[in-house]
């Protein structure tokens, strides 16, 4: 049953307008007698209608929009997951596990449903979804009919709603570990306690790409149950694998074992005190591998996030022999592309080294979002990995998966409109020095004043 209207400001129906699948608290302005996690009709504030979404008492994106038409069916959730499914056994046959909804990808914003053979997970992000499980285990029993249906609804972000956070039984039986096929290897998935919902299957087709580059001695970091490394195993000499978590350690040593890998040491680390001891041993790689968490899980954490970015990928850089291999990731979906690319830019001539950018994937096929416009023209998200591959002189060979672009990053690529000279510059922008000769824009700026041909009048 639909509910509303729900009233949003000017600012509020040009987001919708632009394609923004989100509307924030900030930009309702009438929204009385609502029920959490309702479907509402949301109009301008004009009364122009603007289509249908999720509502949410709590968090503060008010609005999650689900239909931009005139109607919305009953039965959308059905039809919603059927077409994603659909989707899915084209770009992913023959992969037993494999994202079956993203969220505003398949226009059910905030639901996750991943699946596992003969098992599926399910995390509903807010109000809107969280009234509608019982209906959607409806749905995929229907659809899959699948042995078990977990519940892995234990992310914080749920909390922002206002939801518990649990793990939980909602059909079926559910082992706490299955066998997972990914080309010709086999992995041991915890779907009670593994991260996100047992492995980033997100990075399947990146785990199978990276094979092209990998050779000779090859370093993995925050390696999680080894996805590149075991696949990196098969055509390199070694592998040295290593996360900070015990437990993922050893099942990388489970997992190399099972695929009689025995080319793969896991090593319990810290990646950054890793990268250093590394450095100051003198050892070298052919190839380097970085698929690090989110560093900045919120615009607070970018400046933080940052400078971890371009520590570990410096680092990574000054291991690897001339004409090397990085292949390095981000998924924070606070740092842009165009962001993570000038972190690169810098880490690269800090090495220094020669960096030729070869590839750059996003996340995928079955993990993609939709696209649609955010803020100041943004496209939003390629919400995971950007895999950089680069060569060098230790040159390196990037090739990234999936950060979102930016029309225009924290900093431009001059200092100020009075620099004339281009520079690449990861945050922050440098404070403008008062100066009345104008010929230098700001204290960290190192250019001179440009030709006189291209000097702007006083």
């Amino acid at each position: 049953m639909v509910e509303g209207p729900v009233v949003v400001t000017r600012r509020g129906e040009a987001r919708v307008v632009r394609g923004h699948p989100w509307i924030f608290r900030t930009d309702v302005v009438r929204a009385q007698g609502i029920s959490p996690g309702a479907v509402v009709k949301v109009e301008g504030p004009h009364g122009r209608h603007l289509g249908f979404a999720f509502f949410s008492t709590r968090s503060e994106i008010r609005l999650r929009m689900i239909e931009r038409g005139d109607s919305l069916g009953e039965s959308f959730l059905h039809d919603r997951v059927r077409a994603a499914l659909r989707w899915r056994e084209s770009v992913a046959g023959g992969a037993s596990a494999y994202r079956l909804v993203h969220g505003e990808g398949d226009r059910v914003p905030s639901l996750v449903v991943d699946r596992y053979g003969d098992y599926a997970v399910v995390q509903t992000l807010s109000q809107g979804t969280e009234v509608r499980k019982d209906e959607l285990v409806k749905v995929l029993v229907e659809l899959l009919r699948p042995a078990g249906i977990l519940e892995r609804n234990d992310p914080r972000v749920r909390t922002l709603e206002g939801l518990d956070q649990r793990v939980g039984l909602l059909h079926g039986d559910v082992p706490e570990r299955v066998d997972v096929k990914e080309g010709d290897l086999t992995f041991e998935a915890d779907l009670w306690r593994g991260q996100k919902t047992g492995l980033f299957l997100d990075q399947r087709e990146n785990h199978l790409i990276a094979r092209a580059y990998a050779r000779g001695r090859v370093l993995d970091g925050f390696s999680y149950h080894g996805g590149f490394a075991l696949h990196a195993a098969r055509v390199a000499d070694e592998v040295l694998a290593a996360d900070t978590s015990a437990e993922a350690v050893a099942r990388i040593a489970r997992n190399a074992e099972r695929n009689r890998l025995g080319n793969v040491t896991a090593r319990e680390a810290n990646v950054f005190d890793l990268l250093r001891d590394l450095h100051d041993r003198g050892e070298r790689f052919e190839t380097a591998i970085l698929d690090p968490p989110a560093f900045a899980k919120s615009k607070d954490a970018v400046e933080k996030a940052v400078r971890g970015y371009k520590e570990i990928n410096l680092r990574a850089l000054r291991l690897l022999e001339p004409g090397g291999c990085l292949i390095t990731c981000s998924c924070s979906y606070h740092v842009h592309e165009a962001d993570f690319e000038e972190i690169l830019a810098a880490a690269a001539a800090d090495a220094p080294a020669t960096v030729t950018v070869v590839e750059k994937r996003r996340q995928g096929r079955a993990a993609e979002d939709g696209l649609s416009a955010v803020d100041a023209g943004r496209l939003p998200g390629y919400h995971g990995a950007p895999m950089s591959d680069a060569r060098a002189d230790r040159r390196v060979w990037p090739s990234p998966a999936r950060p979102r672009p930016s029309a225009r990053g924290p900093s431009s690529t001059r200092c100020s409109s009075r620099c004339w000279r281009r520079r690449v510059r990861p945050f922050p922008r440098p404070r403008r020095a008062r100066s009345s000769s104008g010929t230098r824009c700001s204290r960290s700026c190192t250019s001179a004043t440009p030709p006189a041909t291209t000097t702007r009048a006083p």
